[in-house]
């Protein structure tokens, strides 16, 4: 199985568990209906039940798990099986969140589960250490992410940026680099991308804003303007 292509820039939607059913799909949809009119990716994370109704009602955005075990079909009780995260229409998978970490031996099982099976590996590190260790295990995009600005509105600074994009890079430049802490506002995409990420994502900047499709539709809009603007392309 072969992976698609992923546009640069990319974009992110990650409700986590703030979202469900219905309510999660209004806003799936409406990414979908941006991606089709634009020319970055976007993915769309959902909780493993409404994977499948994600999935059975969009065209252009990447579904993706919030986490996926390295299992195969048979024993593991209570695990998150891969084939059905696939079968239920996941192309990506997020590994190793701040809120769902994994020991190294799990992450490198779970990322050769997807590799197998032509999933997206979408892997966090939460500091400049870790980041460029897991680029020795080249997934395809690194989540450089750290824990204590999750939620908080508050984005990495830009030397943390600079220094995370050019580390991973060095290690191997066929990696995405997205920067996602903290990011709230169409002003944070814009800057994120501006100083060289290749994507960014949200979920409390979109889930709790007063208009959560506006903030969607305005950070996506956003992630593009930046990356056309940063590549002299306007």
């Amino acid at each position: 199985m072969s992976k698609g292509v992923i546009n640069k820039p990319f974009f992110i939607f990650n409700p986590k568990s703030y979202l469900y059913g219905n309510e999660l799909l209004d806003l799936a949809v409406l990414a979908d209906e941006l991606a089709s009119k634009s020319n970055i990716s976007v993915f769309v994370t959902a909780p493993y039940s409404d994977l499948k109704l994600v999935s059975e009602n969009t065209e252009h955005v990447i579904i993706t798990a919030q986490h996926m075990d390295g299992i195969s079909p048979g024993r593991g009780m209570g695990h998150v099986l891969p084939e059905s995260l696939y079968e239920a229409g996941a192309r990506a998978t997020v590994l190793n969140h701040a809120e769902h970490p994994m020991t190294l031996n799990e992450l490198v099982q779970s990322m050769n589960k997807a590799k197998e099976l032509g999933m997206v590996t979408i892997v966090c590190a939460d500091s400049l250490a870790e980041a460029t260790a897991i680029a020795k295990l080249n997934p395809d995009i690194l989540l450089c992410e750290p824990t204590e600005l999750i939620g908080t509105g508050q984005t990495s600074d830009e030397n943390y940026i600079r220094q995370t994009n050019e580390a991973i890079k060095n290690v191997n430049d066929s990696i995405l680099v997205m920067q996602a802490a903290g990011i709230s506002t169409s002003e944070d995409v814009y800057r994120t991308i501006s100083l060289g990420a290749d994507g960014t994502g949200a979920t409390s900047g979109i889930v709790k804003a007063d208009n959560p499709r506006q903030a969607l539709k305005d950070m996506i809009q956003a992630a593009d303007r930046a990356y056309q603007s940063r590549d002299g392309k306007e």
